[in-house]
């Protein structure tokens, strides 16, 4: 009998929901008490620890309650390749930030 074939009891996955959503929910409101903290002296830090708490907060929900954890090789060459195209585009968008076109004044 694979992994993916023990039988679950339902008790124990309404546990593990119940334990997933406190967590959300705890992580969600450490995202809005770091966006109203003061934290250094510009926006930067507290961008990056927001972005740092969501990227917790989307593993949860796409792993967990999403059930992406245990799916097969496909959807995580998907998921791969979605990571690593938005990867490149925000690259490019970041490369392209400054990039204006001659003539033209930026604001």
């Amino acid at each position: 009998m694979s992994e993916s074939e023990k039988p679950v009891s339902l008790q124990s996955y309404f546990r593990l929901c119940g334990v997933i959503f406190l967590v959300v929910l705890c992580t969600t409101s450490a995202m809005i008490a770091t966006s109203f903290s003061h934290l250094g002296e510009g926006w930067t830090l507290k961008v990056a620890l927001i972005l740092a708490i969501a990227v917790v907060n989307a593993f949860l929900v796409a792993g967990y309650l999403m059930h992406l954890l245990s799916e097969k090789k496909l959807v995580y060459t998907v998921l791969a390749f979605t990571v690593f195209f938005f990867i490149g585009l925000m690259g490019l968008t970041m490369w392209a930030m400054n990039g204006f076109p001659p003539g033209t004044a930026s604001h």
